[in-house]
């Protein structure tokens, strides 16, 4: 069984998507506090911040996974032209 934590299993976008998730989710609690026309309920507080939430994260972990994409693309792109360089050279 793996012994790590929950963080040190999560890959890069996830924990990008999570972060960005909790930080949706606190600023949408703190306006919905501030907001004096914005009424203080269990309800307003937990929807707020469960669509906030929600959007955030999954936005967020959707950029992050693309630019690892890219990422990984790009090196395999290199890693290949180096390659064909290197068999025409000899």
């Amino acid at each position: 069984m793996d012994k790590r934590n929950l963080w040190q299993r999560m890959n890069g976008p996830a924990k990008v998507g999570s972060v960005f998730a909790a930080l949706g989710a606190i600023l949408t609690i703190i306006g919905v506090i501030r907001d004096p026309t914005t009424p203080v309920t269990a309800w307003s507080l937990g929807m707020g911040a469960l669509i906030s939430g929600a959007t955030w994260g999954l936005v967020s972990w959707a950029i992050a996974t693309a630019a690892v994409e890219v990422e990984r693309d790009l090196a395999r792109r290199t890693a290949e032209e180096q390659d064909h360089s290197e068999k025409h050279a000899t």
